[in-house]
């Protein structure tokens, strides 16, 4: 199915890129290491770097735990129950992260829109860093979390094949 594809495309990308910008992130914690054992300064800006990367990078990730059915469920039970069950079971829980996801994204709307507007930003002194990507990637991650837990229900309801459980999601 060709959304089920897309969804698959677009989560591994950001899964990806969310893992280049932790390996960069970590030289730029280790730069801070090395300038406050060395140098005795600390390099500025790094608190609110780290800060603002750390939701970026979740959110940037949430997408692909979700397509690839890394989200938390349990498989003893899922596995010991009928098929009615399970579906009825899964149904449940794909509406509640569903859910879950759009009231993050109802109540990030104001604040990012705010963030955006007031050109807010995180830190003091020498580097100041921009709070409104991180506003954003929260509803951008939390819309592609709603669309995967609709493709992954979609997948189990109309039992269409998944390539998420065939092992295709592994990059």
């Amino acid at each position: 199915m060709l959304f089920l594809s897309y969804s698959d495309k677009i989560a591994k990308s950001l899964m990806v890129t969310a893992a280049v910008w932790a390996f960069f992130l970590a030289f730029i914690i280790l730069a801070d290491i090395i300038a406050r054992g060395v140098f005795n300064s600390p390099l500025h800006g790094t608190r609110e770097i780290v800060a603002n990367s750390i939701v970026i990078i979740v959110f940037l990730q949430a997408g692909y735990a979700i397509r690839s059915r890394s989200m938390l469920h349990s498989d003893m039970i899922l596995s010991r129950v009928p098929p009615i069950v399970k579906k009825i079971m899964l149904s449940i829980s794909y509406s509640l992260g569903l859910f879950f996801f759009l009231v993050v994204i109802t109540g990030s709307w104001d604040l990012a829109i705010q963030s955006w507007v007031e050109n807010e930003y995180d830190g003091e002194g020498a580097l100041k860093v921009p709070a409104w990507p991180t506003r954003f990637m929260i509803i951008v991650g939390g819309f592609l979390c709603c669309v995967n837990y609709i493709a992954l229900a979609v997948a189990d309801i109309f039992e269409i094949e998944d390539v998420s459980t065939k092992g295709n999601m592994n990059v």
